[in-house]
């Protein structure tokens, strides 16, 4: 039976967590929105962030993925060529009236130029090229990138084409692509880097990196979205006194909102959110029962740093306690683990970490248990 101990007075642990008052809580206009710190992955504010939703164009975000792995595999080199096939023209490029990189029928760019063209120019010719060349067929490559994707633990994406464009089904959630973000950049930093190139030229058509964060201190990616469907949509990220943060929303009303709403969630992220370490040696555990040792308590600690995230205005609500993994009983070995401590702040799921003990308790002879047992009968503590 576990034991569940309440640090009501844990001062030691609670005066690492207290942040400075006056943190707001954050609300956003955006359908969907989400925060994640980087180093550990944690989501740290979501708004419908795990319902899947359409991504648009903040698909190519796994469009390039895919392919980048190829090429890490080896199935693909950056210089291999693939022909543009007329169908890809009409779908993605100026016929369609659609984001393109300004490819025509039996244009042979390399890979690296199809990927330029689909991270900064956004083209939805490059995807399908892409698509095509790869995998024979749009379809193919996409159940492809769904499969991928579920492998990386992305498991609300359903991926029906490479570019983005409107199609029943085709969705992922805001955290995923906050997750696919981190993938991407923890994966491939060689390639990360062409998320933040301000512009790219494919023979006399050139367009601009349509990120509206680029030149906000710290951004360096990644991608932006839109259908009428979907409303306007962005992934970003940025680095800040060596903090990585990312956000992710959708469900703009125009690119204006995006890019204000983008630029102020971006903000809060690094101002309203904390990632703290909680070291074992600026914390002090209360003494813990032990039945049938030598020594009626023993000494505990905790066995490693705890690494919490949150909005800085939970942390002075903090919640700590000390739950064992069973009722303690001698005999009991120095830095033998005896449970958890557990810190809950509102709105984020538990953390723990484990605590161990911090000396040994002998277990008392034949004589002491018995006088033992009998005075746990007589107060009828039960432990």
């Amino acid at each position: 039976m576990k034991r569940r101990t309440p640090i009501l007075a844990a001062a030691a642990l609670l005066s690492i967590l207290i942040s400075p008052a006056g943190a707001q809580i954050i609300d956003t206009p955006a359908q969907h929105a989400v925060i994640m710190d980087h180093t550990t992955g944690e989501i740290l504010y979501s708004k419908d962030g795990a319902q899947p939703m359409i991504p648009a164009s903040m698909t190519k975000m796994m469009t390039a993925y895919l392919v980048f792995d190829m090429v890490k595999r080896g199935e693909l080199k950056m210089t291999d060529r693939l022909t543009v096939s007329a169908d890809a023209w009409r779908r993605g490029g100026f016929p369609s009236g659609t984001s393109t990189m300004g490819l025509v029928p039996k244009d042979t760019p390399t890979i690296e130029e199809l990927l330029h063209g689909v991270i900064i120019m956004s083209g939805n010719d490059a995807c399908i090229v892409l698509a095509e060349g790869i995998s024979g067929s749009e379809e193919a490559f996409a159940k492809r990138m769904t499969q991928l994707a579920h492998e990386k633990g992305l498991s609300s994406a359903n991926f029906l084409n490479s570019t983005g464009l409107e199609d029943v089904g085709h969705v992922i959630s805001a955290e995923d692509l906050a997750r696919l973000a981190k993938l991407t950049i923890d994966d491939f930093p060689e390639y990360y880097k062409w998320y933040e190139l301000p512009a790219y030229s494919w023979r006399e058509y050139t367009q601009p990196n349509r990120n509206p964060l680029l030149g906000v201190e710290g951004a360096d990616g990644l991608k932006t979205g839109h259908l009428e469907a979907s409303g306007y949509g962005l992934t970003g990220s940025a680095v800040r006194d060596g903090v990585r943060r990312t956000i992710v929303i959708n469900g703009m009303e125009s690119m204006a909102a995006r890019a204000s709403e983008g630029e102020r969630m971006l903000r809060l992220a690094f101002q309203s959110f904390e990632l703290k370490t909680v070291a074992p040696e600026n914390v002090v555990l209360p003494d813990q029962k032990v039945w049938l040792g030598q020594e009626r308590v023993v000494p505990v600690s905790l066995a490693e740093p705890m690494l919490i995230a949150g909005h800085k205005a939970a942390f002075d609500k903090a919640k700590t306690e000390i739950v064992l993994d069973r009722a303690l009983q001698a005999p009991i070995a120095k830095g033998d683990r005896v449970g958890r401590l557990v810190v809950t702040l509102e709105g984020r799921d538990p953390v723990d970490a484990p605590i161990i003990a911090e000396a040994t308790v002998k277990k008392l002879g034949f004589f002491g248990r018995a006088i033992d047992g009998l005075s746990a009968l007589i107060s009828g503590d039960d432990g």
